[in-house]
């Protein structure tokens, strides 16, 4: 059978006869939509499905998603010739501070039948549960039970609840707290057989609680009964479990943060002795992507690194060995061997707080250029969840950033306070603080560059898209004595703007924290602005609506600063079409050209 949602009401058709059964019924007329993901859950939560089979195929557990109390935010067309229905689009759009939607979860039959509700409301304040805000991750157990992870409105409690698809009735399993916030994974993985006899069944479970993503081993009711691994470097995601022979792999960050890599351990470990250290199982520096076979004897390694473009092992679980490479791109290709002697270089820096920060330095070649000093532009992202630098060919072949170095321009990037892979202490001084610690980050690798004699002084630039685009902007007004011009590209210029979950997790309720929504928006330096800003913004953006745009618009007005602005009528969060972004990358490097 295959599964499907239409009409706002979920289906199953089957593979032999064809013939097609609804399951859920009367999404239409209440306004509601049956197995399909919420905005929220698709673009913060990283849960893009709203129906999951059981592993038997007898049943599917599936959302229902009820909009109704938010209002929609309309988008016009306006480069359509048309007008109407056809030239807008309606979105229920959750604003910071506002109401979210609410979420119930049912399971019923795959041939039909009724609907099994399981008693979970999440997105409603008044109910008997009312910290359940935000329904994150739906798994199916060994024993047909429903493993459901819920967030509450702060991000900073999560439950582990365990449905009998029967009754419907809950038991809570787990719960988890933590003052700065809780991040959500892919890390929780049922177990079948268990430790042994005594503790049967089980999960594993990750956990920041040591400042860290590392995994624990829990029996069935919850109980924590060890960690698996432990130290100042974090797990990416588990990539196998082999219960019977008591292993369990994944990747992380064990040999730096810059790197990630597949390694092994002992899935049931003696307690009373020391953890093992974890046993690497790929080899070479750089970034590997590994898909596990069925039979845990070989997996699949797709690696690369500055200095090498993408290759394809099938290796060795044993011990990483190469089994034959699948897929090897030679370097002696012309575009290749090029693009290997342009490889750019990491640097490691001090922020001003002593942290340590890691950038990636894109160099003119000094025969054409001559030394540096260099003309510079600061590739900046800065976000939550995002690393820009790393050991990685894509670093290698970022065509804007090899373009502009052709130019004679030197190109910067680097990874400020808040961002990704650096453990809960360093991505958490965000927390209040958007606009202002990854601000002066990018402004101590600036002042770096300065210093080492790279960056010519007077003549430093920034770049960004989304949450780049609010940073290359913030940085601009805040620091006119260090940065003489900006792209922003589609920047939230103020927060109250922007969604409820992405927001409130490091800014919190627009209600309660004023002072740190007033500095997070760009409108309040405005004042300060003295270089010459170029806005990008696609006019249906759905994510970042070009709203952000129009009211720093009106502020850079009404305080008489000016600004050079690039719409794409009939484009959303990036362009995608071709000729739109070979036009958007000409009008960017003519900005560069006048205002560098």
């Amino acid at each position: 059978m295959i599964a499907y949602v239409r009409d706002d009401e979920l289906h199953t058709v089957g593979f032999s006869d064809g013939q097609t059964t609804q399951l859920t019924y009367g999404a239409s007329e209440s306004g509601k939509i049956h197995g399909l993901a919420e905005y929220i859950a698709q673009e913060e939560m990283e849960r893009k499905m709203g129906f999951w089979w059981s592993p038997d195929s007898k049943h599917l557990a599936f959302t229902e998603v009820d909009s109704s109390e938010i209002p929609l935010y309309r988008i016009m067309h306006q480069g359509k010739s048309s007008v109407g229905p056809d030239a807008q689009e309606d979105h229920a759009y959750p604003f910071a501070g506002a109401a979210n939607v609410k979420v119930r979860l049912g399971v019923v039959s795959s041939h039909g039948g009724e609907i099994t509700w399981m008693d979970l409301l999440c997105g409603e304040p008044n109910s008997i549960h009312g910290d359940e805000e935000y329904l994150a991750r739906v798994n199916w157990m060994h024993n047909s039970a429903i493993a459901v992870q819920v967030l509450n409105r702060t991000h900073s409690k999560l439950k582990l609840l365990k449905f009998d698809i029967a009754s419907g009735k809950r038991e809570v399993i787990l719960e988890e707290e933590h003052d700065t916030w809780i991040t959500l994974h892919d890390c929780f993985t049922p177990l079948d057989k268990g430790v042994n006899s005594k503790h049967p069944g089980g999960f594993i479970w990750a956990s920041e609680k040591t400042g860290f993503r590392h995994l624990y081993l829990h029996d069935k009711n919850g109980v924590c009964l060890g960690p698996l691994t432990q130290g100042d470097w974090m797990i990416d995601q588990i990539a196998g479990v082999n219960e019977s022979s008591g292993v369990i792999y994944f990747t992380g960050t064990l040999d730096g943060p810059l790197e990630t890599n597949l390694y092994s351990t002992n899935l049931f470990p003696d307690w009373s002795l020391p953890l093992q250290v974890p046993k690497r199982l790929t080899h070479g520096t750089g970034r590997h992507s590994v898909i596990l076979d069925h039979q845990l004897l070989r997996f699949i390694d797709v690696y690369d690194s500055i200095k090498s473009p993408p290759v394809i092992l099938l290796c060795s679980l044993l011990d990483g060995s190469v089994i034959m490479p699948l897929y090897e791109q030679p370097l002696t290709v012309q575009p290749l061997k090029k693009f290997q002697q342009l490889s750019p270089e990491i640097v490691q820096i001090e922020g001003k707080d002593g942290t340590a920060l890691y950038g990636t330095l894109y160099l003119p070649d000094e025969k054409k250029y001559g030394p540096p000093p260099y003309k510079t532009l600061v590739n900046v992202y800065g976000g939550p969840s995002v690393q820009l630098v790393s050991d990685s060919w894509i670093s290698t072949v970022d065509m804007r950033a090899q373009f502009l170095r052709s130019k004679g321009i030197l190109v910067w990037k680097m990874d400020n306070r808040g961002t990704a892979r650096r453990g809960l202490q360093f991505e958490g001084q965000l927390k209040y603080n958007i606009g202002r610690v990854d601000a002066e980050d990018q402004l101590a690798g600036a002042e770096w560059l300065i210093k080492k004699g790279l960056a010519k002084p007077g003549h430093i630039g920034l770049y960004g898209w989304s949450y780049g685009g609010f940073l290359s902007a913030m940085c601009l007004a805040r620091f006119p004595d260090t940065f003489s011009c900006a792209v922003s590209g589609a920047p939230v210029t103020a927060w109250d703007g922007y969604d409820t979950f992405y927001t409130e997790k490091y800014m919190g309720l627009p209600s309660e924290q004023r002072d740190a929504y007033r500095y997070g928006s760009i409108m309040h330096h405005v004042k300060n602005l003295r270089g010459r800003l170029l806005l990008i913004h696609g006019m249906i953006d759905e994510n970042v609506h070009f709203r952000h745009t129009a009211r720093l618009i009106n502020s850079l007005m009404a305080e008489g600063k000016p600004y050079d602005i690039l719409l794409f009528p009939d484009e959303r969060h990036m362009p995608r079409r071709l000729g739109d972004r070979i036009y958007m990358e000409e009008r960017i490097w003519d900005f560069v050209e006048r205002n560098l």
